[in-house]
């Protein structure tokens, strides 16, 4: 028998998923910067899973308890994505830009807040 053909999806999926681990961490490390630079030091709560919603409500100035929404069966989608956008909107205002950066910092933010976190632009509005 043959076993060399059998390493072929292995090497496949094993290199597919350090690529999707590398691309995660550049995000991750993308939005914390962004959030650094408005002046948010607790920023890395974005990559722990509970926190991050703690530092979104923190960030858009919605009480603590929204968290039990998340918890209720569709209440919970329409609360988090209304809290993104939120989230998304006020992030583009700080750097001054416009709803169609906001657009696309909801939903490509896999791109967009690298390209704020990584780049020379400062917020215009602090925390």
């Amino acid at each position: 028998m043959d076993n060399s053909s059998d390493i072929a999806p292995l090497i496949f999926f094993g290199l597919f998923g350090l690529g999707v681990v590398a691309v995660g961490l550049v995000v991750a490390v993308g939005m914390i910067k962004t959030f650094n630079k408005m002046g948010y030091d607790d920023s890395w709560w974005l990559i722990v899973p509970i926190l991050n919603f703690v530092f979104m409500l923190k960030v858009i100035d919605k009480p603590i308890w929204w968290i039990a929404l998340f918890c209720v069966p569709f209440v919970g989608s329409v609360v988090m994505i209304y809290v993104s956008w939120m989230l998304s909107d006020k992030v583009a205002k700080a750097y001054g830009k416009s709803t169609n950066y906001a657009l696309g910092l909801f939903f490509l933010g896999a791109i967009f807040y690298p390209l704020l976190g990584f780049g020379k632009e400062q917020p215009q509005i602090v925390n």
